[in-house]
């Protein structure tokens, strides 16, 4: 299984990844909200890590 963590892959590569799970993600009519666009963006610029990023995530849709 290929590793997603910053030090395994390219800025180029996680912004793939993040395009096609988005893309998934908006495919069921529920598009993300800034608020989450603004973390995934951190896992693309090498600032956290994709398991964080899907933890916050996580967290802030529970608590809502």
């Amino acid at each position: 299984m290929k590793s997603y963590l910053i030090k395994d892959t390219t800025k180029e590569e996680r912004a793939e990844l993040v395009k096609k799970a988005l893309f998934i993600t908006s495919a069921g009519d529920a598009l993300p909200s800034d608020d989450a666009i603004k973390i995934v963006k951190q896992y693309i610029e090498g600032e956290k890590e994709l398991e964080d990023v899907q933890k916050e995530i996580i967290e802030r849709k529970v608590k809502r």
